[in-house]
């Protein structure tokens, strides 16, 4: 499974972008697909996943109202919306193949599923 993030680059802070996760080879249509992202010296954070089955969503409540997941299945990409962006959503942003639901073993919407990381792509929100 490979995945090409894309969709980064500069934007003014209240304006938006939409950032692409395409998946391919054998097998990429059957995993959930998460977005995370990576401020330098902090954890990565996990801000929306999306499943396969039937499209359910989850985001984190730093993102929830402002940033939107979708799925377009026929071309097996996930798109992350992103809007009325603030300085502080700079940073570079992943997707990669998780659960996205609960377990018995995790509670973790964003546990690992398969390992499976886009390259990030870099959002920049500067005046």
């Amino acid at each position: 499974v490979q995945l090409q993030a894309s969709g980064g680059g500069l934007v003014q802070p209240g304006g938006s972008l939409r950032l692409s996760c395409a998946a391919s080879g054998p097998t990429s249509d059957t995993y959930a697909i998460g977005w995370f992202r990576h401020f330098p010296g902090k954890e990565r954070e996990g801000l929306a996943c999306i499943s396969s089955s039937d499209g359910t969503t989850y985001y984190s409540e730093s993102v929830k109202g402002r940033f939107t997941i979708s799925r377009n299945n026929a071309r097996n990409t996930v798109f992350l919306q992103m809007n009325s962006l603030k300085r502080e959503d700079t940073a570079v942003y992943y997707c990669a193949t998780v659960l996205c639901r609960r377990t018995s073993y995790s509670n973790d919407y964003y546990f690992p599923d398969g390992g499976y990381w886009g390259q990030g792509t870099l959002v920049t929100v500067s005046s």
